[in-house]
């Protein structure tokens, strides 16, 4: 029987009031309103990360990219998520999946879904499936001031 591990993420970011700031959701820009966050607050790339780094035992992602350092400022999220793949293969794990249910009242994932699943698919090297959902009004989410990802992982040792 195969050595396996399985790995879950979160993240949360709120809209941004810079209107020159850009959404970007799985690699995927969109319109409206962009994340506050020290990268570019892809909540989608940061779950995805955080349980990459659990499931390989490899801490997680404020570990790895600390927000208190300059270099990560304005980082490209997809690229900090294929440099977390290359350290879990590294460490002798093969991601087999990844699962994402995306939290939110907009903008809507359903026209994007393809595009950001082969973007994250193509940077795991592995099928990445991402679901949305609405808060239905409910909290900070539901009165559309962020966005919240959970992810969910699998591994296997190689």
């Amino acid at each position: 029987m195969p050595e396996i591990r399985v790995g879950q993420g979160f993240d949360v970011h709120p809209f941004s009031e810079d209107p020159e700031r850009v959404m970007v959701l799985g690699g995927v820009r969109f319109d409206g309103p962009g994340l506050e966050g020290h990268s570019d607050a892809d909540v989608i790339a940061h779950a995805c990360i955080d349980a990459l780094l659990g499931a390989a035992g490899l801490g997680d992602i404020g570990e790895r990219y600390p927000d208190t350092e300059e270099k990560w400022a304005g980082a490209d999220s997809m690229a900090l998520l294929c440099d977390t793949v290359e350290a879990v293969n590294a460490a002798q794990w093969k991601v087999a999946n990844v699962d994402c249910t995306v939290i939110l009242e907009t903008p809507r994932l359903a026209p994007h879904r393809a595009e950001m699943q082969k973007k994250l698919t193509r940077a795991i090297g592995a099928p990445v499936t991402v679901k949305g959902r609405r808060a239905e009004g409910l909290g900070a989410l539901g009165r559309q001031e962020g966005v919240a990802c959970f992810a969910v992982t699998l591994l296997e040792r190689t």
